[in-house]
């Protein structure tokens, strides 16, 4: 037994898609045609073939945008991929860039101590140079105390 679908408005529409649908039912006794040509039912025919053509065009169209939101579903889903893949990758470059510059800080700070230690070691060899002129002269020009206390004052 076919299945029963809820009745329609138009008696033909539902025999026809009744038929299309689901088959001429053998139970049902055969329709009598119209032969009056009534002007009345070849409008009720054109009214239930625009219904039934409105009804197909709008399946299809109701098709035709299912493909399309499932392409851009497959679309968003290939981009969000993409953007993961791109975060990784960037993640990664993250990673590596930060300890490079934990290695320049380490570096740096080793470097201004160095710097720091040679900076001291300049300055006693300034001092150092500066005693000795200072005793060079003071050894050539014979007085002696005054230079030594001047020596004292430099370093």
């Amino acid at each position: 037994m076919a299945p029963q679908l809820p009745p329609l408005c138009d008696p033909a529409l539902e025999a026809f898609l009744a038929d299309v649908l689901l088959g001429p039912d053998p139970t049902s006794p055969p329709e009598a045609e119209d032969t009056s040509g009534s002007p009345l039912s070849a409008v009720d025919e054109a009214a239930a073939e625009r219904r039934l053509r409105r009804k197909i065009s709008n399946r299809e169209s109701a098709r035709r945008s299912r493909a399309r939101k499932q392409r851009h579903l497959e679309e968003l889903r290939a981009r969000a991929a993409r953007l993961r893949a791109g975060n990784r990758e960037l993640a990664a470059r993250l990673r590596g860039v930060q300890a490079r510059a934990a290695l320049l800080r380490h570096t740096n700070a080793r470097l201004r101590a160095q710097a720091g230690a040679l900076a001291r070691r300049l300055a006693a060899a300034q001092r150092a140079i500066a005693l000795r002129q200072i005793y060079a002269a003071a050894s050539s020009a014979g007085g002696g105390f005054e230079l030594q206390a001047l020596a004292s004052l430099i370093v």
